[in-house]
């Protein structure tokens, strides 16, 4: 139920007491970011740069609620989403990518860069600012895993692209995660974090 959509968008402020925390065992995240916003608001102007912000806050949405995922919460011009499983949060963000790629298609410019992050483990689930939120250090390597991507590209980590289901979902679109060793910031071992072409 916390990463249906609508059960979020009903039951926002409702959903945990103040000082009630969850401790789930597994949930996966999904972290993006708008690559050169600060430039897009400077090239297009104020009002046009944020209706196309909020236009990639709509597809970005669609995406993550047709995989049967959830938005958490938007920052600044980046997204936290949750999704239950793996492959729903893969197929999210490849959705994502398709429908920002459409966006920017239709405009006829490149202006809509999203860089996507997914990590998925443990976490804490808390209510905060009104509404149902995560912590913890997989939300953490998530959003630092989402860091690491450039132009268009989807990070995911180990624990994400060997689960069978993304493996079949990769293969059904003739895609080949790469493996690449990354530190991340503020956290001590290497991992392995695979970009998606």
């Amino acid at each position: 139920m916390l990463t249906n959509q609508t059960f979020r968008d009903i039951y926002r402020g409702d959903t945990l007491d103040v000082d009630q925390r969850l401790q789930l065992t597994s949930l996966s995240f999904l972290f993006t970011d708008l690559k050169g916003s600060t430039g897009l608001y400077e090239r297009v102007g104020d009002l046009q740069a944020f209706d196309l912000v909020r236009a990639h806050f709509g597809v970005q949405t669609e995406a993550v609620t047709a995989a049967h995922g959830a938005v958490v919460k938007t920052i600044g011009d980046a997204v936290m989403a949750t999704s239950a499983s793996p492959e729903r949060a893969v197929a999210a963000a490849l959705q994502m990518r398709a429908a920002m790629r459409r966006l920017n298609a239709e405009r006829g410019r490149e202006d809509l860069v999203v860089k996507i992050g997914i990590h998925e483990g443990a976490c804490l689930a808390v209510s905060l600012n009104d509404r149902l939120d995560y912590f913890g250090q997989t939300v953490n390597i998530a959003a630092r895993v989402q860091g690491l991507a450039d132009s268009q590209s989807i990070f995911a980590t180990e624990p994400i692209v060997r689960q069978d289901a993304v493996m079949r979902l990769l293969a059904s679109q003739n895609l080949v995660p790469q493996p690449r060793q990354h530190a991340l910031r503020g956290l001590s071992d290497l991992y392995t974090v695979y970009e998606i072409p």
